[in-house]
C-alpha cells in the first residue's frame, strides 16, 4: 500500500458524489483515515459499504456549523461539495447556488482553520476559466464575473474568490485549487451529467449528436490531482485536471462501441435543441427526474463551443497528473452501471 506524504486524517466534503467517492477510496488506499460528509447516511452507508477507515459525518454545506467539530484533528480537507445539477433542470437556482457554493465554502474554510487545518484543497471547476476557441487554455486565462451569465459559473468563480480572500487575511494557511472538466467513472450513484449521459445512450434516449465540444476526465484522476495538490501544490495555485478534448461526435459512438450498442448519427441542429430542452425542462419540472438536456445547457453548449483545450503542463510538471486512456473510463464507467443493474448486459450477437 503506498502511503501519503504527510497526510494520516482527511475531511471530504461531497463525499458520495462521482468525485468525491473515488477521493474517499484513493485516500483510504494510501493509509489516510478520512472522515466522510454526506447529507444521508443511507447513502454514505450504500457508497462505502465494505471500505474501511471512512468514518461517515452526516451534515449538509447549508449549515457548516452543524458538523464543524468533526473538522478537528484532520490534517486537510478535499471541498469537492456543490451545488450543481439542480441548476440545469430550468428556472432560476441563485440563491441556492450562493448559498452553498460561495457562502458555504467560506464558512468551511473558516471553520477548517478554527479547527486547526491547514490545508485546504477547494475544487474548482473549468467554468472560471476562459479562451478563444481552438486556442490552448491553461491557469492563467482567467474568466471575468461579468462574462459569467451561467449562474453556476459565477457561483464557482466568486467561491474561489472566497478561498483567496481568506489565504490573504491567513498567512499560515495553505490552499490551492483544482480544476477537473466533465468527470466520468464508477460509482456514480447520484447520477451527475455524464453517468445520466451514460444511461441516456445505451438505453437509446439520445435523439441525435449534440453540437459542441467538451474536456473529459476520470474523476480517479482528478482524485489523485487533489492529493497531489495537497502534498505537493504551491499555496494559492490553480492546477488543471481538466481531461481530453472531445466532440459528441466523437464521444457517442465510443460509448456505443464499448457498451456494445449502436448509436445516432444524425446531428441535432440548435434550433431543434432549444425546443427540445424547454420540453424536458418541462418533464423535469413535473417529475423532479434529472434531464440529459435543459435551456442553461443549450446556451452555454452554444457559447463556450470550441473552448475546451486546455494545456495541463502546469499540472503535469508540479503534480505528476496523469490521465488514463479514455477507453478506460467509459468502460469502466458502463461496466460499474452495469454491475448495478441500471443498464442491461452485453447484448447478444
Amino acid at each position: 500500500m503506498k502511503t501519503s506524504r504527510g497526510l494520516r486524517s482527511a475531511f471530504v466534503t461531497g463525499a458520495t458524489g462521482l468525485l468525491g467517492n473515488n477521493l474517499v477510496r484513493e485516500l483510504v488506499a494510501r493509509g489516510v483515515s478520512v472522515k466522510a460528509l454526506a447529507r444521508s447516511m443511507s447513502k454514505g452507508q450504500q457508497q462505502f459499504a465494505g471500505v474501511e477507515d471512512v468514518e461517515l459525518v452526516l451534515g449538509d454545506m447549508a449549515d457548516v456549523p452543524a458538523f464543524s467539530d468533526a473538522l478537528q484533528g484532520c490534517d486537510a480537507v478535499f471541498h469537492t461539495a456543490a451545488f450543481f445539477r439542480d441548476n440545469f433542470k430550468g428556472g432560476s437556482h441563485w440563491e441556492e447556488l450562493k448559498r452553498i457554493n460561495v457562502d458555504g465554502t467560506q464558512q468551511l474554510i473558516e471553520q477548517a482553520y478554527r479547527a486547526g487545518v491547514r490545508r485546504f484543497i477547494q475544487t474548482s471547476s473549468i467554468a472560471v476559466l476562459n479562451g478563444e476557441p481552438g486556442a490552448p487554455i491553461d491557469e492563467t486565462c482567467l474568466r471575468d464575473l461579468a462574462d459569467a451569465e451561467d449562474d453556476y459559473y459565477r457561483s464557482k468563480i466568486l467561491a474561489d474568490q472566497v478561498v483567496l480572500d481568506f489565504l490573504a487575511t491567513h498567512p499560515d494557511m495553505h490552499a490551492s485549487f483544482v480544476l477537473p472538466g466533465w468527470m466520468w467513472g464508477p460509482a456514480d450513484i447520484g447520477p451527475t451529467s455524464s453517468g445520466q449521459f451514460v444511461n441516456d445512450v445505451v438505453l437509446g434516449k439520445l435523439p441525435g449528436l449534440l453540437p459542441g465540444s467538451f474536456s473529459v476526465v476520470d474523476a480517479r484522476d482528478v482524485a489523485r490531482a487533489q492529493i497531489s495538490a495537497a502534498e505537493n501544490g504551491q499555496r494559492g495555485e490553480r492546477y488543471l485536471a481538466a481531461g481530453r478534448h472531445m466532440t459528441m461526435q466523437e464521444l457517442v459512438p465510443l460509448v456505443g462501441k464499448i457498451a456494445g450498442i449502436k448509436t445516432p448519427t444524425r446531428n441535432l441542429p440548435f434550433p431543434l435543441l432549444y425546443l427540445l430542452a424547454a420540453a424536458q425542462e418541462l418533464y423535469a419540472r413535473i417529475s423532479g427526474k434529472p434531464i440529459l438536456l435543459s435551456l442553461a445547457t443549450v446556451r452555454l453548449m452554444r457559447k463556450e463551443a470550441g473552448r475546451s483545450h486546455f494545456n495541463h503542463a502546469k499540472s503535469e510538471q508540479q503534480l505528476q497528473l496523469k490521465f488514463r486512456p479514455i477507453e478506460q473510463t467509459i468502460a469502466d464507467t458502463v461496466a460499474w452501471y452495469r454491475g448495478n443493474d441500471w443498464l442491461p448486459g452485453v447484448p447478444t450477437q
